[in-house]
């Protein structure tokens, strides 16, 4: 039965509410808006009646504005996490520093052409370009590696390797022999590859061990190894030795600073999981690094041969592999791979051939063992700027290198504790730890007590 509440009309506090139930009566209904008797109509606004357009154009929806994303957040949508930092990685610090090794270099040359003008004029600037390119060309191998995050420390048993090998067999045709060499090498850097890429392990490992294969071979020739006939003087062409060499940094660096091509040439690179495999595209970029790494350690090899004509003990193989290494990390090519500069392996490669030439000149009693180790040692602290410094601003960290303070690991603790206040299992809204007495209240402010 319907609930009869007229009598109280009038009354003080007494409100009529608006009434919703359809209309049974068919007295006048124009006031309600429409014919069906009901005060309140549902679907009185139809779905296919917002303005045309809001839908296609992508300026709005239902109303609201919607700004188109930029190419920038296009690019960074593609960016998968397990694969580097998502954005553009920052330049100014590869920029910088390449611009003190230019400084460094300056200054160095400043020394030789004031004291010892002979080393830098003439004959003997040839010479230095010679020696500039076949440094040069290791640096470049070992640098190749290095980006794609596979380092191939065997690049100087390679190169002496080829030397050798060159030196043995240069009468049967000068470019014929380079390609035999080039070859060898390249089947030496095949190995490594199939090693790091077939059971995914760190490339530094797979080619030291090639590395100690071919020292075995090397050792077994005890005697100097003269070129056999004609011999090739280097020192004629220096010029365009030197000038393929900087046109292969340099392009490589062009290269490098495109962002899609960066990351996958480094996608080796571990981000998470060591052991875990980064993929057939990665796997095969990074074979491809090895063995052109390989292949550019053999032109430095021929280069060698080339220029002393005589190819002797002792054996100077992990010397080449610490030069080139400590060089291209000096030039800026992160030790982890991936990250590097423009101009860097070239003014790298300069400053070092300056650096060595003058402790030659000076009477120096530094052994070349020794300028690969402070090298190396350097090019590890210019690794940790780069890494530091060069990743993508999004991604950057507030300091590396400040640790956990006791404040941080407190409110850290202070917030699980918050989170683990709402679980389930609580029985109170309050935060862990307080007492039945707080969460509820003490039985004073209810007057139980």
């Amino acid at each position: 039965m319907a609930y009869d509440d007229s009598r109280f009309r009038g009354e003080p506090g007494f409100r009529d509410e608006p009434e919703f139930r359809p209309r049974t009566d068919t007295a006048d209904t124009s006031s309600l808006g429409n014919g069906s008797g009901s005060l309140y109509n549902p679907g009185s606004y139809p779905v296919t009646g917002y303005p045309p357009g809001t839908a296609d154009t992508g300026d709005t929806t239902l109303g609201l504005g919607r700004r188109k994303p930029s190419a920038a957040q296009l690019e960074d949508v593609f960016d998968d996490p397990s694969h580097g930092d998502p954005g553009r990685d920052r330049m100014a610090v590869h920029f910088l520093w390449e611009l003190l090794l230019l400084l460094a270099t300056a200054a160095v040359a400043y020394l030789l052409y004031r004291g010892h003008r002979s080393t830098i004029t003439g004959a003997g600037l040839r010479d230095l370009m010679v020696v500039a390119a076949t440094l040069g060309f290791l640096v470049l191998g070992m640098g190749v590696s290095l980006r794609a995050a596979v380092p191939n420390l065997a690049v100087g048993p390679i190169a002496y390797g080829s030397a050798l090998f060159f030196a043995a067999h240069a009468d049967r045709g000068l470019v014929t022999t380079a390609v035999v060499t080039g070859l060898l090498a390249i089947a030496a850097g095949t190995v490594i590859a199939a090693l790091v890429v077939g059971f995914h392990v760190p490339g530094w490992a797979a080619s030291l061990a090639v590395a100690l294969g071919l020292l075995v071979w090397i050792e077994q020739r005890t005697h100097a190894v003269k070129m056999t006939g004609g011999g090739y003087a280097p020192g004629r062409h220096a010029s365009f030795w030197l000038g393929g060499f900087a046109v292969l940094a340099v392009l490589g660096g062009l290269l490098g600073l495109s962002k899609p091509l960066r990351r996958a040439v480094g996608r080796f690179r571990p981000v998470a999981d060591p052991a875990r495999r980064r993929g057939a595209a990665a796997g095969s970029l990074a074979a491809l690094a090895i063995i052109g790494s390989s292949g550019l350690a053999s032109v430095s090899g021929v280069l060698v041969a080339s220029r002393a004509g005589t190819v002797s003990p002792p054996n100077n193989a992990l010397t080449l592999t610490g030069l080139a290494l400590g060089t291209a990390l000096i030039a800026g090519t992160s030790a982890y791979g991936r990250r590097g500069g423009l101009f860097g392996t070239v003014l790298a490669v300069a400053l070092v051939t300056v650096v060595m030439e003058y402790l030659d000149v000076t009477k120096r009693a530094v052994a070349p063992l020794a300028v690969a180790a402070v090298a190396i040692g350097a090019g590890l602290v210019v690794t940790r700027l780069v890494e530091t410094f060069g990743r993508p601003r999004s991604a950057a960290d507030a300091d590396d290198w400040a640790p956990a303070s006791a404040d941080s690991a407190a409110t850290s603790s202070t917030s699980i504790a918050d989170v683990d206040s709402w679980s389930p299992n609580r029985t109170g809204w309050t935060t862990a730890g307080a007492s039945s007495e707080d969460r509820w209240g003490n039985g004073d402010r209810w007057g139980s007590r």
